[in-house]
């Protein structure tokens, strides 16, 4: 999804050059037409990547909302413009918190390297600024890198958990994430001042599952040369993490059970048991029913731990995801290996929108990774990404289906979003495309039969809207259809469109 970019001028024309500049470089563009707007804006629900904000204005200035900004503890980087250029306003701008200065009438390239500075600057000290959270146990959901309607629900469910004291079991696939969401869980409610406590449970070796748990006693077997207080009472008075909790061994399932219901351990060897006050937050990547009806795991145990299920969907699920993650690791890892990268190819970001990540975040975050240590110039592209275009170019070859099916992006229609995203800086720049990107429109769903025509129209609107970048007219003749029943189409199916001037913005409600 493109960088959100909030333009407060009171000129309607400076309002009308910046928008058409900020478009151009790919990037949305919302309009403020003066300070007071832009405040409501930027305290509001909607989130923002970067402002361009007129010093002089009748309202409230360009300095009254900087100062506004800094009463919010808003980080978002603001480029200040104005027609006077003295080195004083440069001054006075730059310490109201400003992260870079321009003189009316902008260059649009002069533009584009500040936004493109400000923004590289913001994800860098966002990543900075979330790993030290992560570390002290202050993470919040503010933390979560996401765009995703989907994301957004998990979130807001989330929330409400933070609030209480409930035990959680945060279910997904490996890699989405899930100990991210049980840190800002933890970060966000009443606990956030006690220790953050994270036990893999997969790694722990059975013959010592309940001495790292509930703890030792000196001398209670062979090797226990001191005395281990366990992780339940490390954990005491904050959050215990049970990641993978499936993969206890059956005897441990059943002291685990006890230690939540009497909110007491004993530590092997000990004598008497332990009281501790820990909220329980868990999380598993396989299906903890299936596994309780084969027997593997404990049944009043399930119960305890299942008591405000949050699932996490996979990466392929929320493309549109995609490119603002890519930014915050492209960011991180530039600086950590101290590489001047900072940017990716649109061609290589369609491309990763196109791959379904079956490692989901965790494997992205490793790409960009290897992305930026094979990069040599300032930009990465396609062929730093050998192994996901290998792949994608694997799964284009496979032999086509006996039915009849036509051109469409081989993912369901999540990933036009994500394929619109890329803002491509040129009209040939879809030519230029990968032709491994395209494959076929599934005409079957999960169950064998037919899809219903109406979601197969929708997909395919999606996708024009997508290929065609917004640009209506255009797809109406390409769909053989007149504007109106388009746009008639495009109401029944709940989708909403930009007027033909702005960047394509195909948006799925719900």
């Amino acid at each position: 999804m493109p960088e959100r970019v909030l333009i407060v001028d009171d000129d309607p024309v400076q309002r009308r050059l910046l928008e058409n500049m900020v478009t151009r470089a790919g990037h949305d563009a919302v309009i403020a037409e003066g300070g007071d707007a832009a405040v409501a804006l930027l305290t509001g629900a909607d989130r923002f990547d970067a402002v361009v904000l007129d010093l002089v204005m009748p309202d409230l200035d360009g300095l009254g909302v900087l100062a506004k900004m800094r009463e919010a503890s808003l980080t978002t980087p603001v480029i200040v413009q104005t027609a006077h250029g003295g080195i004083d306003n440069v001054v006075t701008a730059m310490r109201a918190g400003a992260t870079d200065f321009v003189v009316k009438p902008v260059g649009a390239e002069r533009l584009q390297v500040s936004l493109r500075n400000a923004l590289t600057a913001s994800a860098l000290a966002g990543e900075l600024n979330r790993i030290k959270r992560s570390r002290t146990g202050t993470l919040t959901f503010r933390d979560i890198v996401t765009r995703s309607a989907r994301m957004h629900a998990v979130i807001r469910t989330a929330e409400k958990a933070a609030g209480s004291a409930i035990p959680v079991l945060i279910e997904g696939q490996s890699g989405v994430g899930k100990e991210l969401v049980a840190r800002a869980i933890h970060g966000t409610g009443d606990r956030r001042a006690k220790p953050f406590v994270a036990v893999n449970c997969g790694a722990i070796p059975d013959n010592l599952v309940e001495s790292i748990l509930f703890g030792h006693e000196k001398g209670a077997f062979t090797g226990a040369t001191d005395r281990h207080i366990g992780k339940f009472v490390e954990a005491s008075g904050g959050t215990l993490f049970l990641d993978e909790v499936s993969e206890l061994p059956p005897a441990a399932q059943v002291k685990l059970l006890r230690a939540i219901q009497e909110n007491e351990v004993e530590p092997v060897g000990a004598r008497k048991p332990v009281r501790v006050d820990v909220r329980i937050i868990s999380a598993t990547n396989r299906d903890l029913i299936t596994d309780v009806m084969q027997g593997r795991f404990r049944e009043d145990l399930f119960y305890r731990l299942h008591v405000f299920p949050i699932n996490v969907p996979p990466l392929a699920e929320r493309p549109e995801d995609i490119p603002e993650l890519v930014r915050h690791f492209l960011a991180r890892f530039a600086a950590e290996e101290s590489k001047r990268v900072t940017g990716i190819s649109p061609e290589a970001l369609t491309l990763l929108c196109a791959y379904r990540w079956p490692g989901n975040v965790r494997q992205l975050e490793n790409a960009v990774f290897r992305a930026v240590v094979l990069a040599d110039g300032s930009e990465i592209g396609v062929a730093e990404f050998p192994q996901i275009a290998q792949a994608t170019q694997g799964a284009s070859a496979l032999p086509p289906p006996p039915i009849a099916t036509m051109p469409i992006l081989e993912s369901p229609s999540l990933e036009a979003p994500c394929l619109a995203a890329t803002a491509l800086a040129d009209s040939s720049a879809a030519d230029s495309l990968p032709a491994v990107l395209y494959a076929r429109l599934a005409l079957l769903d999960a169950t064998g039969d037919i899809r219903p025509l109406e979601e197969i129209e929708g997909e395919v609107i999606r996708f024009a809207i997508a290929h065609y970048r917004g640009q209506m007219s255009e797809v109406a003749r390409r769909l053989q259809i007149g504007r109106s029943t388009l746009y008639r189409k495009l109401d029944s199916l709940g989708l909403a469109t930009e007027p033909e001037s702005g960047p394509p913005q195909p948006v799925v409600n719900g």
